[in-house]
């Protein structure tokens, strides 16, 4: 079942500490009331891709580019990192 990060109900941001890390509130934003993080990545041939996080009720759901191999550099690991430890604690909630 495929389910779009547009979510029905807004979920609530975490707290500002959780914010913290620049990195983790360039890629974080709500999109139809959903929270969601695009984190930049490249594919094999280095064109331009991102990778999206959601949580859809208790699961944290990682959307990749479409057919794709997403590359990431150290800074762009650390973005993912810092979207699904975030997502995760949503999750749980």
């Amino acid at each position: 079942m495929h389910r779009s990060p547009v979510g029905e109900k807004a979920r609530q941001p975490l707290s500002s500490a959780s914010t913290a890390d620049p990195r983790a509130a360039a890629v974080r934003r709500y999109e139809g009331g959903q929270l969601v993080w695009r984190v930049q990545c490249g594919d094999l041939i280095s064109r331009e891709r991102c990778l999206t996080v959601f949580v859809d009720d208790d699961e944290v759901v990682l959307v990749g580019p479409p057919g794709e191999t997403a590359r990431l550099t150290a800074g762009q690991l650390g973005q993912l990192r810092a979207a699904l430890n975030e997502a995760a604690k949503l999750a749980e909630r």
